[in-house]
């Protein structure tokens, strides 16, 4: 009922946009200034009623993991990324160190960045009241939800509460830092806090609670379910910058403020192609199992790469300081 009186704006999609390859990413890279670094066992600092939501936190944050299947021609990789002048890493065991890591990605690393102490100290209360606006408008609506709107919501319901300036300030920091500085390489896609979707160009995808844009994302999954049967759904379509953020947020929170873990996980607000066409299948009745390894031992897995639509938006061994995704379908090129 409370999307019907959003007001939701209309988004100018790109029609040509263009994922970073290994080598132009690593030639952009370059040196980056790192933020001062926090030691992992910094606590957070959150009010005596954060328990539940946290832990709806980490669950939420839990449930992206890594999977695993054939990775691209290794040598040929290694031979790409050889051919850079001045890449991110300069010899062959910085090689070894950065793939280590991004095969570790869950773990911490000497080198990861952190939030800043003020920073941290708003993570928590910044979650909380992006956990509210969702009850509000529940989790369906959520997923297309504007900025500007998420505010007015914080005006409009006292069981959200207004957004002080000190959440809005750390969230539009958190959308303008160029992520490179803590180690994600990937394509802002989106350059405005305020981006948002007309209704008129989503369609809500029956028994999901997601959404596909009309036209290219909802044809490719019709294509996929009369390929491949009921056994495929949507585990998550389009994601606007609230909900990329709350994401983001939430995995942060599990990585105890790591920003560079956290976007070994996740795409940082604005990096998400998921806001401009790109989704996610998985199996129906598999549950939590989509999100891990054991999906790609699925026929229905394997009949996605036997009819090339998993075209991997982050492969194995890439260079844009991400984990490999290969449940994701890539819609635009």
């Amino acid at each position: 009922m409370l999307y019907g009186v959003l007001r939701i704006l209309v988004v100018k999609r790109r029609t040509l946009l263009k994922i970073f390859s290994a080598a132009s990413a690593a030639a952009m890279g370059g040196h980056v200034a790192m933020q001062a670094r926090l030691p992992e066992a910094l606590p957070l600092v959150f009010s005596n009623d954060y328990e539940d939501v946290n832990t709806n936190a980490l669950e939420l944050a839990q449930a992206i993991q890594q999977m695993n299947t054939p990775a691209p021609d290794k040598e040929a990789f290694i031979s790409a990324f050889q051919n850079v002048t001045k890449p991110i890493l300069a010899d062959s065991n910085d090689l070894k160190s950065y793939l280590q890591k991004m095969e570790n990605f869950e773990n911490t690393h000497h080198e990861d960045v952190y939030l800043t102490p003020n920073q941290n100290a708003l993570l928590g209360s910044v979650f909380r009241r992006l956990d509210r606006v969702q009850n509000v408008v529940g989790h369906g609506n959520f997923n297309v939800l504007s900025f500007d709107d998420a505010l007015k919501l914080g005006k409009r319901y006292s069981s959200v509460g207004e957004f002080p300036k000190s959440e809005t300030e750390f969230l539009e920091d958190l959308f303008s830092k160029n992520p490179r500085g803590y180690g994600f390489y990937g394509e802002k896609v989106i350059r405005n806090l305020t981006f948002t979707v007309l209704e008129k160009d989503v369609k809500k995808i029956a028994r999901t609670g997601h959404f596909l844009f009309r036209g290219e994302s909802e044809a490719l999954y019709n294509q996929v379910r009369r390929d491949l049967g009921n056994n495929i759904f949507l585990t998550s379509g389009i994601r606007s910058v609230v909900k990329q953020t709350h994401l983001f947020l939430a995995k942060t929170i599990q990585s105890k403020g790591n920003l560079s873990r956290a976007s070994r996980s996740l795409a940082p607000p604005g990096h998400s192609y998921h806001g401009i066409g790109d989704f996610d299948v998985g199996k129906v009745g598999f549950g939590a199992k989509n999100f891990t390894e054991e999906f790609a031992s699925t026929d229905e897995f394997k009949r996605l790469v036997d009819l090339g639509y998993v075209d991997m938006r982050y492969p194995k061994h890439n260079l844009l300081g991400v984990r490999y995704e290969p449940w994701h379908i890539k819609v635009v090129s």
